[in-house]
């Protein structure tokens, strides 16, 4: 009996006894290719349930009541808010752009620089951030509650549809809500550049009124009120999708609200960049 191993003894040293790795350039790419389809795999799945949501919208019955509680709750959490939050954002854009055209010696535009920039920019992005924060933090909760109760797994098992029964009437009333909402900041916001233009900063009622309707146009209107249709329908989809996705508890349904909010923010703020990119394209803007 030696100690050398036969020539038909398996032997367990050298690297051959560690079987084939995955050392080497191979294994980082497949890890990073595992990582970047992980990446994808949450705007895939929001991506599909926007176009269930938007092919659930023509399905027949429209739910009515579900409809008008959700757009009365919506509009009772947000009109105040964003009434409150128009008239500082007037009251700013009016001394800031008040400031810089005494400084150019154009004070007789200052009434146009206020009301297109309200009408425009701030007044979608006001109606925006108060449909986002209170009405779509108010939908995520909502459906993940449901969703850690079972609810929408029960309503599955008995046939129904919780995107077309839930999540459509939400986006419809969101979308109404943020269309007249916005008409409600415009005013709000323009009466007060109007206000504190005229009475804190010296200017002339006639100059203010009469610069808006040399360079103020009917498109500038209709640009603010598709902004805000759409940012209506962009924040209860993601609250929504954040709401029946929800997992993990109590806690869970905490972090989707979370999530929900801070991503509608950043999408808010990029389609708005890209609808006024567009418009700026589309429609030719008046001079005097």
């Amino acid at each position: 009996m030696s100690g050398e191993p036969r020539a038909d003894e398996p032997t367990t040293a050298g690297p051959a006894a560690d079987g084939p790795t995955m050392a080497g350039p191979a294994a980082g790419g497949e890890w990073a290719g595992g990582r970047f389809a992980a990446g994808l795999r949450g705007p895939g799945h929001f991506f599909a349930f926007c176009l269930d949501a938007l092919r659930s919208m023509f399905r027949r019955p429209f739910q009515v009541r579900e409809f008008v509680q959700q757009a009365w709750f919506i509009s009772s959490v947000s009109i105040l808010p964003a009434a409150l939050v128009a008239i500082p954002f007037g009251a700013v854009i009016a001394l800031q752009l008040g400031s810089l055209v005494r400084q150019l010696g154009a004070q007789s535009f200052t009434g146009a620089a206020s009301v297109l920039a309200v009408v425009r920019e701030a007044s979608p992005i006001v109606t925006a951030l108060i449909i986002a924060g209170a009405g779509g933090s108010a939908i995520c909760a909502d459906l993940g509650a449901r969703k850690i109760r079972e609810e929408l797994d029960a309503m599955e098992v008995l046939g129904i549809d919780p995107v077309h029964r839930l999540v459509v009437p939400r986006i419809v009333a969101s979308m109404l809500v943020a269309v007249l909402l916005n008409g409600l900041v415009s005013v709000v916001g323009v009466a007060g550049g109007y206000f504190f233009n005229v009475v804190l900063q010296g200017g002339t009622p006639g100059a203010y009124l009469a610069s808006f309707e040399a360079l103020g146009q009917f498109p500038d209107l209709i640009v603010g009120e598709v902004k805000a249709l759409l940012f209506g329908a962009v924040a209860a989809l993601v609250a929504s999708y954040h709401g029946m996705t929800a997992k993990g508890g109590p806690k869970g349904v905490g972090d989707a609200v979370n999530q929900s909010v801070v991503i509608t923010f950043m999408l808010l703020f990029a389609l708005n960049f890209v609808i006024t990119a567009v418009y700026f394209q589309l429609v030719p803007q008046r001079g005097m």
